[in-house]
């Protein structure tokens, strides 16, 4: 099985919390590098990122499903026009 790389993160947090949603929405992510970018000051930079990875016959849809979900905000409604007016 081979793995191929969907996201990359400069901190653990956010690589935790993509393999958590991928996995949520039925994918089989894992998390890559995260051990030494931690045990390293700067190696996460230095390697490229602590990666996401996905089975490679789901890389297509998963990448898909983090695009998709960037179009959307919190509620699953797509974000509000800015209409360059202020709110009082």
């Amino acid at each position: 099985m081979s793995l191929i790389t969907i996201s990359r993160a400069f901190n653990p947090a956010e690589a935790q919390l993509v393999r958590s949603r991928l996995e949520a929405a039925g994918f089989h992510a894992v998390v890559t590098n995260e051990l030494s970018a931690l045990s390293l000051d700067g190696y996460a930079m230095a390697a490229g990122g602590i990666l996401v990875q996905v089975p490679e016959t789901e890389a297509a849809e998963a990448k898909q499903f983090l695009e998709e979900s960037k179009l959307t905000d919190d509620s699953g409604s797509p974000p509000a026009e800015d209409t360059g007016e202020s709110v009082a």
